[in-house]
This record gives structure tokens, sequence and C-alpha cells, in this order.
């Protein structure tokens, strides 16, 4: 993918001065913007933001190697949600395993009303 450049103005019709750059090129961050707040709550949220991220690099709104770092840092966010459920649901697994243990316990261990015979 090529970004336009002042060199090429045919090439995207975007002015590398509209990009949005997140460092000031010496590798330090810029300072935190004072813009609206990103919704991150949950994963369909994390996964809204990744496809925004991907608009911006493909139409020059940003650069795409820090997009490809904001990308990195969402899908770690995703694999977090990601793992945080899988654990809540062996928990859930597990909880209800040992249940049907101690009911299968039980049972054995009632006696019976009946007589053998």
């Amino acid at each position: 993918m090529t970004m336009a450049t002042d060199d090429d103005p045919e090439a995207g019709g975007n002015d590398p001065a509209d990009l949005v750059v997140l460092s000031d090129g010496s590798g330090a961050p810029l300072p935190p913007s004072e813009g609206p707040k990103i919704d991150l709550r949950d994963p369909h949220a994390v996964r809204r933001e990744l496809a925004a991220v991907y608009r911006d690099m493909r139409a020059n709104r940003i650069l795409p190697t820090d997009g490809t770092r904001l990308a990195y840092v969402l899908d770690l966010l995703r694999r977090a949600f990601e793992t945080g459920d899988l654990q809540n649901r062996i928990e859930t697994l597990e909880m209800t395993l040992a249940v049907r243990k101690r009911d299968a316990h039980a049972i054995k261990q009632r006696p019976s009303r009946f007589k053998a015979l």
C-alpha cells in the first residue's frame, strides 16, 4: 500500500499533513489527546475499534506503522476478553460437574425404600 506524498499528489488525494501521528518520530508517544474516549468495554467494541483502525489505514488517515501498533494493542485486549470468557465458562462447567458428582454420590448413599426380595 502506498500513501500520498507531496511528491505524488495523484497517489491518494490525502495530504500527509492530515495524517494522525502517534509518535514524534523519536519513538516517544505524543501526549494523550483530549478527544472522546474510545469504547473498549467488551469484545464487540474492541472489534469495532479494530475495524475503524483498519479503515483509517486504508483511507490514509493514519500511518500504517501507527495503525499496526494500535491493531496490535487492540488484539491484546481482544485476547484478554477471550481468555476471561473462557475462564468463566470453565469455572461454570467445573461447578456444574461438582454439583452433579455430589448429587450422584448422595443418591448412592441414600438407603433404598425397597427391600430386596
